[in-house]
């Protein structure tokens, strides 16, 4: 069998034999897995074609689902079953012993109340939460739960059954109360598969801000889902990351006890266990990340217009209405063929003017730039220079409402800022560099800050690159605590946070 494949479960057999033209329960006594849409029925292949889910009459195929579900048996299925789990039985000892072994001696690093599991409701995150568990014999560890506002209906169900079936644990929703995921597509964009703002905005950044309020400062471990099979990009992870440039979350330490699993495993282990898992699963979803991640090939599409169709519509209307905005000729050939999922940058988007770092430079004093400014000079871009240094606003001139911010190491003075008057800006600020060796490594740094006032959409990311969590989106208001900011500068590093704000990539263009 394929290293990916899956048991296939009497709800997605259904669909399967719908599809294919057969009667309901054709294969019930059948011996059915899947790899995507290629099914192993008793050995041999069948395969569902791209054509098939374009030519199915959703609506019938909808109402049959449900007409027919009362028919479903589970009894040869938990047959097969018992057969699966008794030849794969040293397999699933191997992969058990091997992972708790794992867990074990990665967690002995940490401080107990520092370990944590991160749970999505996914089949690799339930197996993960199970293992450690049981691995480190503590029912009571932080499991915390990322809710992007985007999960299946399945997945919000499962992560209550959760709760209730493990009364111990320290459950934790991470979730961004604050912002609407169609409003924000609107602005700059809906996520494609090169753009996903929407990781930081709606799972790492609430995830981040969970993590600061119960750890503040303090390295923690969290135990990851990840394996290695599931990606090529996922394939270049290592099974424990802690480098600033390969963990989206710079306060964790993440390990994966399955990095090395199958799909086929992940299924032995819940299928020999009988634990609970998301029912997206039965009725033929492969993963259950955000229902409508751009991601998503023909078949989950199929299948949410099948199971979600009232959510499926809002959000095809959604994408034609943006399709026309940015000046699509043909909205609905755009967003069908799947053509908005490859989409780069801020074409068609006013929000993308606010990107492009505009300068000049100062003909009255050395080593100065004036940056054009999308909105009047005020303290909360004066509080963005935090990491750079100690702010000093007694040290500048008065009259020009200059601050200087010293080297936290000498005291010397290395940057000026200062409101200023500049023809062809509505607003500006005129930076000046000094005392320093390299004054345009400085200034590009400086520059990002900027970007940042002028086009920062509370992506969260600057909250996730930030160790000692002294960053944060107040409302509106983007906020560096000088009493918390150890000066690291990774929110100035073009390595972890390439053009200094996410929105760089999200919103340039080719102008």
């Amino acid at each position: 069998m394929a290293k990916d494949i899956r048991p296939v479960f009497p709800e997605e057999r259904l669909l399967m034999e719908l599809l294919m033209g057969k009667a309901p329960n054709t294969y019930a006594d059948a011996s059915v897995w899947a790899t995507g849409s290629r099914y192993y029925i008793d050995g041999t292949v069948k395969v569902l074609s791209k054509k098939d889910f374009e030519k199915a009459d959703i609506e019938q195929i909808a109402k049959d689902v449900v007409k027919y579900k009362e028919l479903l048996t589970y009894d040869s299925f938990e047959l097969y079953t018992e057969r699966f789990i008794n030849a794969n039985r040293d397999r699933f000892n191997y992969l058990v012993d091997e992972a708790s072994m794992f867990v074990k001696e990665t967690a002995s690093r940490f401080k107990e109340e520092n370990l944590i599991i991160s749970f999505s409701g996914g089949k690799d995150s339930t197996v993960t939460a199970d293992v450690v568990t049981k691995a480190l014999a503590d029912p009571s560890l932080v499991h915390i739960f990322g809710n992007t506002t985007l999960e299946f209906p399945t997945t919000i169900d499962y992560a209550e059954r959760f709760r209730k079936e493990h009364p111990r644990a320290i459950f934790q929703i991470a979730k961004n109360n604050e912002q609407n995921f169609l409003n924000m597509a609107d602005t700059i964009g809906p996520p494609a598969r090169m753009m996903r703002w929407c990781c930081s905005m709606f799972k790492t950044g609430p995830i981040t801000r969970v993590l600061n309020n119960m750890y503040r400062n303090q390295q923690v471990l969290t135990f990851y889902g990840i394996r290695k099979a599931e990606s090529v990009s996922r394939s270049k992870y290592n099974r424990v990351e802690d480098s600033s440039e390969s963990v989206k979350i710079n306060k964790q330490t993440v390990a994966s006890p399955i990095f090395f699993w199958m799909d086929i495993d992940i299924w032995l282990y819940i299928l020999t266990t009988g634990i609970d898992f998301n029912d997206a699963y039965r009725y033929g979803y492969e993963r259950v990340g955000c229902w409508l991640c751009p991601n998503n090939n023909n078949r989950d599409i199929f299948l949410t217009n099948i199971y979600m169709p009232e959510r499926a519509k809002e959000w095809r209307d959604f994408l034609i209405g943006f399709a026309k905005k940015i000046g699509k000729p043909d909205p609905e050939e755009y967003i069908d063929s799947g053509a908005w999922k490859a989409r780069q940058g801020g074409n068609g988007l006013p929000a993308a003017k606010d990107v492009k770092i505009r300068f000049t430079n100062c003909t009255s004093e050395e080593h100065a730039k004036i940056y054009k400014l999308s909105r009047p000079f005020d303290d909360e871009l004066v509080g963005m220079f935090v990491p750079f240094g100690k702010l000093a606003p007694e040290m500048g001139r008065k009259l020009l409402h200059e601050v200087i911010i010293l080297d936290t190491r000498t005291n010397v003075p290395i940057i000026s800022i200062q409101p200023f008057n500049q023809d062809g800006y509505d607003y500006a600020v005129k930076i000046r560099t000094m005392n320093v060796a390299n004054h345009e490594n400085l200034q590009r740094k400086a520059g990002y800050q900027v970007r940042k006032f002028n086009a920062c959409h509370k992506c969260l990311k600057c909250e996730s690159v930030c160790k000692a969590g002294a960053i944060s989106i107040v409302g509106d208001y983007y906020y560096i605590n000088p009493d918390k900011c150890v000066h690291c500068g990774m929110c100035v590093d073009q390595k972890i946070l390439c053009g200094g704000c996410m929105m760089d990539k999200y919103l340039r263009t080719k102008e």
